[in-house]
């Protein structure tokens, strides 16, 4: 899987307008640290960072380099709540817990500005998004989940419920019929973020090696992990790989690797449009997502570029004709992109969870793990890496609640996961184009 991936970050609009990004040694030899975390994403440089504040000696460990995978891919949107609806948490842990879960996500949210205030990080950051409906039906389904989180979550202290006449106020397309605006969630650049982090935590003194893949880890007090080049000895291990950790490493925690499942997602971004187009488009320069199960998502960059996500791959392979499909469907969005030229497309895979909820835990008393954000992680990943420093530190509360969500391995083994999803979604599929 890494080696397809390799052809979907090479024309990503991202890696061409990062502004700052240093370069980190391969671990050479022995070193010790206090806390070593694989994974040079979001979530292992949350975790560092809030390590390091704590006062713990830190060793980051990047099987490739800072914010190569999902971190410094995706669709860079900052928002509230999980990928699961808040009534899969309900039912697992009862409405106080969830509640406690909610509250997380929206710390999440104001976590993200603080960083980017405290590291001076140059990410483009905006507030705002859009959650909008296409067609009545699922207008009305829409709505009655707005207020059902508005009088049981408070959903509407920060966000307003936008009727079908005055949607085009917000946003200039034939295709949504209603939605609703949240104020407090907005979208970033997201990989320019993640290396801002990068900066920062080496600012607190974490050391991080890029090109340093684990191939082995021992789970004893302390624990051991080898590099190629070098190991690491260290009391605690935090594993924040996500998707990618049983595949560079998978035995530091087979039992993990049922549990998720790697999604393939994928982005256009066209040349600079028009200032007075784009202001047309969406005025608040919003990020949007529709409310479908297979569903579209898009803003608009510092540069004026649309850029437009969607088009998910279940099957691990990149779908053909990307551009032009991708084109289409932001026609279908946007009639007024239709002579727009699509100058960048890229792509990476996320891991997935069968319920779509984080899981987060332990596999040994000393080693935690953070994985299946399931597509909802560029503000999460930030208050997963806080939890786990809290928990090393002694303040385990808020990682045991994320814990007690009960997750279940994908049926088929890994041969036949595959096939079985790809039907399904074949069906989600159908029924968001019913309507």
């Amino acid at each position: 899987m890494l080696a397809c991936e390799q052809k979907l970050i090479q024309d990503s609009y991202y890696a061409d307008s990062f502004n700052l990004r240093l370069s980190y040694p391969r671990l050479e030899g022995e070193t010790e640290a206090d806390v070593c975390v694989v994974g040079a994403g979001l979530a292992g440089l949350s975790a560092a960072i809030e390590l390091a504040d704590r006062g713990y000696s830190v060793v980051v460990l990047e099987a490739e380099t800072v914010g190569w995978g999902a971190s410094g891919r995706n669709g860079g949107q900052i928002i509230s709540g999980l990928a699961c609806d808040q009534s899969v948490i309900e039912k697992a842990l009862g409405f106080d817990a969830a509640r406690k879960v909610w509250d997380v996500t929206i710390e999440a949210l104001d976590l993200v500005r603080a960083r980017v205030q405290r590291f001076d990080i140059q990410c483009d950051l905006v507030d705002g998004f859009l959650g909008v409906a296409v067609g009545e039906r699922k207008g009305s389904a829409l709505r009655a989940w707005y207020e059902g989180m508005a009088k049981r979550y408070q959903y509407d202290s920060d966000t307003e419920w936008i009727e079908p006449h005055a949607l085009h106020q917000w946003i200039d397309s034939p295709r949504f019929h209603s939605g609703y605006h949240d104020r407090r969630s907005g979208h970033l650049h997201p990989l320019n973020y993640t290396l801002g982090l990068a900066r920062g935590a080496q600012g607190l003194g974490v050391q991080i090696f890029e090109h340093s893949p684990v191939q082995a880890m021992s789970k004893g007090e302390p624990a051991q992990l080898q590099t190629g080049h070098g190991s690491v000895k260290a009391r605690f291990v935090v594993l924040a790989g996500n998707m990618y950790l049983p595949e560079v490493a998978p035995g530091l925690a087979p039992a993990l690797v049922k549990r998720i499942m790697p999604v393939g997602t994928y982005i256009v971004a066209t040349e600079p449009l028009d200032p007075a187009l784009t202001a047309e488009l969406i005025p608040t320069q919003s990020a949007v997502c529709d409310s479908n199960f297979v569903l579209d998502y898009f803003r608009f960059s510092a540069d004026n570029r649309m850029l437009f996500g969607g088009r998910v791959s279940y099957s691990t392979m990149t779908p053909p004709n990307l551009k032009e499909d991708m084109h289409k469907r932001m026609k279908r969005v946007f009639p007024q992109l239709a002579s727009a030229k699509v100058a960048y497309s890229w792509g990476g895979f996320v891991d997935i969870t069968m319920n779509r909820a984080p899981d987060f835990g332990r596999v040994a008393p000393n080693v935690y793990y953070l994985q299946g954000f399931s597509g909802h992680g560029v503000a999460l990943t930030g208050m997963a890496g806080k939890m786990v420093a809290e928990a090393i530190a002694g303040q385990a509360e808020r990682l045991d609640l994320m814990a007690r969500i009960p997750h279940h391995d994908f049926p088929g083994g890994r041969v036949l996961r595959t096939p079985a999803l790809v039907l399904g979604m074949a069906w989600y599929r159908l029924r968001d184009a019913l309507g």
